[in-house]
């Protein structure tokens, strides 16, 4: 009996632990970044990420989803589809801009947001392809330049870059600091 119940505890334990990585990464990581509205709208999100519900990044709007996944992170830009099965392996998520989900209408909006979600990750694995970090840091920044003003670029943290493009967060910060040293 004692043995059982030292089991539950160790599962609850647990799954309280998984519950955090996956959704309180604001508050347990320290991203200052993120207010309180933000958080709890990216957990909304992530519920429905994992909850299987088929999304698009309103097309409308300068905004994107940073989609944290195990090892690296993938960037759904303007009228990208989300969700679904592709994103059940989700463990977090950063909203950039000013963001905004719509749901799917009509089959040619699925399927249109698909290809655009492979063009976002095609855009990115070009910059990926390139074999130096520094460059690669670079890179990303800049195509975020194009889509973002420097305030919105600023409230995302450098983790969140390097998982994009794999590079250490310390490649991206040094890269950041050497463009506002060029200012």
């Amino acid at each position: 009996m004692e043995s059982e119940n030292k089991q539950r505890c160790q599962t609850a334990l647990y799954e309280e632990e998984v519950l955090v990585r996956r959704i309180g990464f604001a508050d347990s990581q320290g991203y200052s970044g993120m207010d309180q509205f933000q958080d709890s709208q990216a957990l909304a999100v992530l519920k429905q990420l994992h909850d299987k519900q088929l999304l698009i990044v309103n097309s409308r709007r300068r905004n994107g989803l940073i989609l944290y996944k195990r090892y690296h992170a993938e960037f759904a830009g303007p009228g990208s589809a989300v969700g679904g099965l592709f994103d059940l392996d989700c463990e977090r998520v950063l909203l950039v801009g000013n963001f905004s989900l719509v749901y799917p209408e009509t089959t040619d909006e699925r399927q249109r947001a698909y290809a655009l979600r492979r063009q976002w990750i095609r855009l990115t694995r070009q910059i990926t392809d390139n074999p130096v970090p520094a460059q690669r840091a670079q890179m990303i920044l800049n195509q975020f330049e194009h889509y973002f003003d420097s305030e919105t670029i600023a409230k995302v943290p450098d983790e969140a870059f390097a998982l994009l493009v794999g590079v250490l967060p310390h490649t991206v910060h040094n890269v950041r600091n050497l463009a506002d040293r060029e200012f």
